[in-house]
């Protein structure tokens, strides 16, 4: 399975890409999270407890299912005021 992964905001600048792509077998978004903190300590901030996320452009829980060529985006909590 491939997976395009994209950065927003403060992930972005801190892991220095917008993006990458994935190869392996992911059930579901948390299972590609999970690949990532695996890769090392530069993917720690993805260990957010309030981190959010986007299959295929719509905003999601870690537990959404995935099918071969999702896009999958990360980005921190947004606050409004």
């Amino acid at each position: 399975m491939t997976i395009k992964v994209v950065y927003f905001a403060r992930y972005r600048e801190l892991l220095g890409t917008d993006g990458e792509v994935l190869v392996g077998a992911f059930a579901c978004i948390e299972d590609v999270r999970q690949a990532l903190l695996d890769k090392g300590e530069r993917y720690a901030v993805l260990a957010e407890k309030n981190l959010m996320c986007a299959r295929n452009q719509d905003l999601c829980k870690p537990d959404e299912a995935l099918e071969d060529g999702d896009e999958v985006a990360f980005f921190p909590p947004v606050t409004g005021g």
